[in-house]
Order: structure tokens, then C-alpha cells, then sequence
């Protein structure tokens, strides 16, 4: 009797395996079919002046996208900006996206002594997603280093890489000429999952937009006026604390 219940108990075991990879060739399967035959296009622009912008994120999921797909974004910032974190909590109720970012971001540190950084978007959707998506980041310019030869300097944003997922799906390794990489599975950042990176066509390419720069050939004379006045300032106090017996 204790033979035939583990005989039994295997043979189940066995088919629950054997079912649950026929479900996952049959999702990746369709993965792969929509790949084929998507169009896929991202774009991003830029609204709104001076230091504090919009990057507008447009996606073309072209045709319908097959259920249980989950979409990430992956942008890669140029030291010249900064996305400010205790904005983005703020929004946090607001937005239909979710953001992670990959490091501490300083904000009061200039573009020449910083380096870039990564953040993950995970756009809050249906299942399916719909064919048209789009993310609104608020991001900031950066204080560049002065300079006696431009009064502008250039800051180019890329599009985000588009990540694709289905968690029906886990054997991703024959998805030519899509990438498989790796990226925190949820915003949370508790683990690792492999993602299917889609190569779309760029519709418009980077954009770019202009910040101000400081005028170097002034750096001496506003440093030395600065240190003039601070001077002047502390010997007036001094006298004036030493005359009225002021003590600090």
C-alpha cells in the first residue's frame, strides 16, 4: 500500500511538472510571436523652461500585447540632471508609475563633480497593458562648472530601454535579436529576474536642451569680492560686540 501512494504521489508530481512547462513553453510562445510581429517605438521630449523640466516618455505597444506581459523602463540620466526623490514621493499617489532608483542622489552637488545614475520605471497598468503608454518624470537641472567660452551648455537625454516580462515565463534564453538581462524583478529591489530588452525604433532620437553656465573669467572677482565683504562684515561686528560688551 506505502509503494502504490508514493507511485501515485509521483506520477502527480510528475504531471504537475510536465503541465506546468507546457504553460510556460505556451507563454513564451506567445512572447516570442508578439516580438515578431511588434513595432514597437519609444520617444521622449522635454516640456517646460529653465532648470526644472518634464521628460515625456511616449510607447507604442503596436499590436495588442498579449496578457500577463509587465513592462519596465530603464533610464540611464546624464550627470547634468537629477530627479529629486522627495518629489517623486510626494507624487508618488498621483503618478501611474512607480520609480526605483539604483543610488543616493545628492542635491546639492554640480554636474562636473557627480556622476550619472539609473532608474527603474515600472508603469502601473492593466493586463493586458494598453498599447499606448506614457510617463511623466519631473527631473532638474544641474549648476554646471563655469566657463569663460560659453554662456550654455548641452544636456542630451536618451530614450529609456524597454523591458518586457511575463512571470508565466521564466526560461528567456532564445529571444534573437532581443537581449535577455537582468533587473530588479519590483520596485521593491528584493530580487533579481531576467527581462526580454526589445530593441524598438527611435522615432525622434535624444533629445537635447540648454542650461546656463556660469561666466568663469568672473570667479576671481566675485570670489574676491565675496571674501572683501565677509571681512569688512566681521571686523563691524567685532567692533560693535566690543564696544557694546556683547557677549557671543
Amino acid at each position: 500500500m506505502y509503494f502504490v501512494l508514493v507511485a501515485v504521489l509521483t506520477c502527480l508530481a510528475t504531471c504537475h511538472c510536465l503541465n506546468r512547462m507546457d504553460e510556460d513553453e505556451n507563454h513564451c510562445g506567445q512572447l516570442k510571436q508578439w516580438l515578431e510581429s511588434t513595432s514597437v517605438s519609444v520617444s521622449v521630449d522635454i516640456s517646460k523652461k529653465g532648470f526644472h523640466r518634464d521628460l515625456i516618455t511616449n510607447i507604442d505597444l503596436s499590436p495588442d500585447v498579449p496578457r500577463g506581459i509587465r513592462v519596465l523602463l530603464v533610464y540611464r540620466w546624464p550627470s547634468g540632471v537629477y530627479v529629486d526623490p522627495y518629489q517623486l514621493a510626494s507624487l508618488r499617489d498621483q503618478s501611474d508609475w512607480q520609480i526605483l532608483l539604483d543610488s543616493s542622489i545628492d542635491l546639492e552637488v554640480p554636474a562636473h563633480k557627480t556622476l550619472g545614475f539609473v532608474t527603474y520605471v515600472y508603469p502601473n497598468h492593466g493586463d493586458p497593458p494598453p498599447r499606448e503608454l506614457k510617463v511623466v518624470i519631473p527631473m532638474h537641472g544641474r549648476y554646471h562648472e563655469p566657463s569663460s567660452q560659453k554662456t550654455f551648455t548641452s544636456v542630451d537625454m536618451q530614450p529609456p530601454e524597454l523591458l518586457l516580462q511575463t512571470e508565466k515565463c521564466m526560461q528567456l534564453n532564445s529571444f534573437e535579436p532581443h537581449a535577455i538581462v537582468d533587473a530588479p524583478c519590483t520596485v521593491h529591489n528584493s530580487s533579481m529576474c531576467p527581462w526580454v530588452k526589445v530593441q524598438f525604433q527611435q522615432e525622434h532620437g535624444p533629445v537635447s536642451f540648454q542650461l546656463p553656465v556660469g561666466d568663469g573669467s568672473l570667479v576671481i572677482p566675485v570670489c574676491s569680492g565675496t571674501l572683501l565683504v565677509t571681512i569688512i562684515c566681521c571686523v563691524l561686528l567685532s567692533k560693535y560686540t566690543w564696544k557694546h560688551r556683547i557677549s557671543l
